[in-house]
């Protein structure tokens, strides 16, 4: 098991959150984006840079991931696909993307796209605080404990 970040639009305190997790437990982590990253210095955590272009970063994660793996990522069409591959995805924000939900999502992302074409002013997602912050924290602790029991289970 893996833990993938869409990095490029991946909050600092994140990716923090995140280092501090792969530390803890060894699983590796690894931070997909189009610009040099700093990353901490430990076997178990990775960076990859891709070429700039539109869902580079996307098709990588894609391509390497595997099922079971932990895909960090605010983009809902990535996270559609790596539910089609059988990993899990979590958003910045805590939020877990589900086969129940990911539909609902896109059609609610078309729609919004839709409206900003037409010239509706939609704003952008909020500040990320502490709450939501929180919620990553407790949904990635959540997967960590879940795949290490498993992982037990099976010796």
């Amino acid at each position: 098991m893996k833990i993938w970040v869409d990095a490029d639009a991946c909050p600092g305190a994140i990716k923090e959150i995140l280092f501090r997790a792969s530390e803890r437990t060894r699983i590796p982590l690894t931070l997909v984006a189009n610009h040099v990253l700093p990353v901490p210095p430990a076997a178990w955590i990775n960076f990859v840079r891709v070429c700039s272009g539109f869902d580079v970063a996307d098709n990588e994660i894609v391509r390497r991931m595997s099922p079971g793996d932990l895909v960090i990522t605010g983009d809902i069409p990535l996270a559609a696909e790596v539910l089609e591959k059988g990993a899990e995805a979590l958003n910045p924000r805590g939020e877990r993307y589900s086969h129940e939900t990911i539909r609902v999502r896109l059609n609610m992302r078309d729609f919004m796209d839709t409206l900003r074409s037409s010239g509706v002013q939609t704003g952008g997602p909020s500040a990320l605080g502490a709450a939501e912050k929180q919620a990553f924290a407790n949904e990635l602790d959540k997967f960590i404990t879940r795949v290490l029991a498993a992982q037990k289970a099976d010796k």
